[in-house]
């Protein structure tokens, strides 16, 4: 279902189904790898890719959604949205090579990392809620509000927008792009470059829970101006 390893400070998590569609059972082992992540020390970076050379995510399993045991459905947002809440938050830094199709809630698992890079000739981002009829949640939508330009998040929740790699990264939802196997090296070489930031990890995380967190600066009722004028008695 999915693999990690880790090479020198570099941990690469790799999602080795077919589609790697989400279900109940999918994000509690990918937890599982966050927790072998969050209990290691030290400098280190996390680079997130997939196997599959068509689908980095199709999204949410709408097979299992449909046949799934009532308390294990019930089961799989909570735990799903709190595993987001995780990796947006990662004590260290993290770059996603999205290698295929990232739809829905793989969108999603991408737009939490730190830094994003795409396979330029092939693969749609996209968040197809609205094309399967469902109604976006909440925290979805203040994920792509926080990750989004404005005009980018409007065609990408409202109007689902297919972003190919080149259009994603005009529009600021990806760093770069690159041909496929050029993708997960460049991945690597940036996570290299950024595992630094993951020495001190408490800070590297409040920083996050500064942008994302409850109390998020980029949230505060007030603007920028009165909260320079009035430090440090905001």
């Amino acid at each position: 279902m999915i693999d990690l390893q880790k090479k020198n400070n570099i941990f690469v998590l790799t999602f080795n189904g077919e589609q790697n569609l989400w279900n109940t059972e999918f994000v509690r082992v990918i937890a599982q790898a966050i927790d072998e992540i969050e209990a290691s020390q030290g400098a280190a970076a996390l680079v997130t890719t997939a196997s599959s050379q068509k689908f980095f995510s199709n999204g949410l399993d709408l097979a299992w959604r449909e046949t799934a045991e009532a308390a294990d459905r019930a089961a799989f947002m909570p735990e799903f949205m709190a595993l987001m809440g995780r990796i947006i938050t990662l004590p260290i830094p993290s770059v996603c090579a999205i290698n295929g199709h990232a739809f829905g809630a793989g969108f999603m698992m991408a737009l939490c990392h730190d830094v994003r890079f795409m396979r330029e000739d092939r693969g749609f981002a996209c968040a197809n809620e609205v094309e399967i009829g469902m109604v976006i949640p909440d925290p979805e939508l203040a994920l792509f509000k926080h990750k989004l330009p404005a005009n980018v998040f409007f065609e990408t929740v409202q109007l689902a927008r297919r972003w190919t790699g080149p259009e994603a990264a005009q529009a600021g939802i990806v760093s770069a792009v690159f041909a496929l196997p050029d993708l997960l090296p460049k991945a690597i070489e940036k996570a290299e470059s950024l595992q630094h930031l993951g020495s001190n990890r408490v800070v590297y995380q409040t920083m996050k829970e500064r942008l994302f967190g409850h109390a998020a600066s980029i949230n505060d009722v007030h603007g920028a101006a009165h909260l320079l004028k009035n430090w440090p008695h905001n």
